[in-house]
């Protein structure tokens, strides 16, 4: 979904977490957003796990058909008469087989640990593991093959565990069933959290999670590269030139029509990085975090200034301080403001500037008398004339 990607804004480059994650190659830049190139793609689905806003989906199956697998299996136990159970996530290649040579040969599976079958644990991001926790699971073992490249998995897991799911998360790595049942047979499952019904997309159902995994309205720092966050401003250096806001891809930053503000909604910022790189004055910081209350919703102002009103209308337009250093500037030391006149032109407002320098002895707009239209006699008269 072009509309959504925050790959890039005005040849300033923000979020590259697919680009970054794709092991294949597939996903390139293709102006403001990414393309894919569905001959080289894999399908292994970690583009979509790594997305902050969405534009990228795997529908093989869709994200919503997992939260639904997940609660149906915890919701079976349950009915059957379990209590606490856990989830041992295994791809359909090497986690299926060593689950199969395990209940074959060796001890299998204990009781409580329900295997959970994904075409690839790439796909199988910060989201889905808290949708887990909270849909009934005391715990998430994700069983990876040897020599895997497991880079993107752990920094999934690291955004979980910041989120509320530290201490229930681990990424398995055996080298046979035995190690296997050793790992899961020598661990105790950790007491159960409230369950909470998965809707939504991948921020909503993780940001539900998160509030079931912890007390409520905590604000939970979280490590660098996290899709969630907020922005910080230096009022001091910010003059509100609103580039920010006009360039977020999220519209986590906004302005007031009104007033001269910088405005933040905290739930909608992906932390792409986008504001940073288009500040003039590098006034703007981004935070990692999660903040779990309900002021994460509402949009709060970063910054504002008192508006400058036209000394023509009293129309209120631009911020007070930036005109003011602007006429401290110019007037009297620019040629084109050197007079009284011409320096009254940058305390007006744009409607006002107009029409003083329309009716001004040296309008630039001014003309002289029309020439009249020269018509085919005129042309014949001068033929006539010559002969």
């Amino acid at each position: 979904e072009e509309s959504l990607c925050a790959h890039s804004r005005a040849s300033q480059r923000g979020c590259n977490k697919c680009l970054d994650i794709c092991p294949t190659g597939a996903i390139a830049p293709a102006g403001d957003h990414v393309a894919v190139d569905p001959m080289v793609c894999a399908g292994c689905g970690a583009c979509s796990a790594v997305c902050p806003s969405g534009a990228i989906s795997f529908d093989a199956p869709p994200v919503a058909s997992l939260f639904r697998r997940m609660e149906a299996l915890s919701g079976a136990y349950r009915k059957a008469g379990g209590a606490v159970p856990r989830l041992l996530v295994a791809d359909t290649s090497f986690g299926a087989e060593m689950v199969a040579l395990l209940g074959r040969f060796g001890r299998g599976l204990p009781a409580d640990v329900i295997p959970f079958e994904v075409e690839a644990l790439a796909g199988f991001g910060h989201a889905e593991m808290l949708a887990a926790l909270a849909g009934g699971f005391a715990s998430v073992d994700i069983l990876v093959p040897p020599r895997a490249e497991d880079e993107a998995l752990r920094r999934e897991l690291a955004f979980a565990e910041a989120m509320g799911g530290e201490g229930r998360l681990r990424l398995l790595e055996p080298g046979d069933p035995d190690a296997l049942a050793e790992a899961l047979y020598g661990r105790e499952a950790p007491e159960p959290v409230e369950t909470v019904l998965a809707l939504g997309s991948r921020r909503q159902v993780a940001r539900l999670a998160a509030q079931a995994l912890n007390p409520a309205g905590a604000i939970l720092p979280l490590p660098e590269g996290a899709p969630y966050g907020s922005v910080t401003v230096d009022t001091d250096a910010c003059t509100l030139c609103l580039a920010c806001a006009s360039l977020c891809p999220s519209g986590a930053l906004g302005d007031n029509p009104d007033l001269p503000q910088l405005r933040f909604q905290e739930d909608a910022c992906l932390q792409c990085g986008l504001c940073v790189q288009v500040c003039p004055e590098d006034a703007v910081s981004l935070e990692p975090r999660l903040d779990l209350s309900d002021a994460a919703l509402e949009q709060r102002v970063l910054n504002e200034e008192e508006p400058y009103e036209c000394i023509e209308c009293g129309k209120r337009f631009g911020v007070k301080s930036t005109v003011e250093r602007i006429v401290a500037q110019l007037a009297g030391k620019h040629s084109m403001f050197a007079d009284r006149d011409a320096s009254r032109l940058i305390r007006m407002c744009d409607d006002c500037r107009i029409n003083a320098q329309y009716h001004a002895a040296d309008n630039p707009f001014a003309m002289g008398e029309r020439p009249r239209v020269r018509t085919t006699e005129d042309y014949l008269r001068d033929r006539s004339k010559d002969h």
